[in-house]
């Protein structure tokens, strides 16, 4: 499996990250660098699930609202910061979905389909993307999250754990038994 530069960052970028976070802990108005970094990253996040931009819009503006109110509370870990703005985000989409604002949909990329397919090893492609788009629909919130995350993504288990509050061991083994859930309903 690949890994998407996008969510996987390094040391040094880590390191001016949590410089960021510092400065903006002790002054609210140097949240900037970290609003540009990650506002596109968590709408795309937001929007994946309910295909609906403009509350789209409004969930990422309260995702952003409530980073900046409870900043103080952010502890570091090693990981990104869009760790922590992830989890907040799937907080305010579980609230949203509650409320019965939204629905939850499967906003998926062909190309990301493949990467599943390649997973369940299979054949015949034009068919089995079409199957799978049913069969990934069929998933329950939290299984269909943990394989966006990792095969859509392309998060490590470390950063999936971290934005679902578990171990990273713990990440892998309800990611595997996703997949063969996936793999269940897929073959039926």
């Amino acid at each position: 499996m690949t890994v998407n530069p996008m969510f996987h960052q390094t040391t040094l970028r880590l390191e001016e990250e949590l410089s960021w976070i510092l400065r903006a802990q002790k002054n609210p108005e140097s949240f900037g660098p970290l609003y540009k970094k990650y506002h596109e990253q968590i709408f795309r996040y937001i929007y994946q699930r309910m295909n609906d931009e403009e509350l789209a819009f409004d969930i990422t503006s309260q995702v952003f609202i409530k980073a900046m109110t409870n900043l103080h509370k952010y502890e570091y870990r090693g990981v990104p910061f869009a760790s922590w703005l992830y989890r907040i985000a799937k907080s305010e989409l579980y609230q949203s979905f509650r409320n019965k604002k939204a629905e939850r949909t499967v906003n998926l990329e062909s190309y990301h389909l493949t990467d599943i397919i390649e997973e369940i090893e299979e054949e015949d492609l034009e068919h089995l993307k079409s199957n799978l788009l049913l069969t990934l629909a069929k998933l329950n919130e939290k299984n269909l999250q943990l394989i966006e995350m990792r095969f859509f993504e392309k998060r490590s288990f470390k950063e999936i754990g971290e934005i679902l509050e578990i171990t990273e061991n713990n990440a892998k083994v309800k990611t595997f038994r996703a997949l063969e859930k996936l793999k269940h309903l897929f073959k039926k």
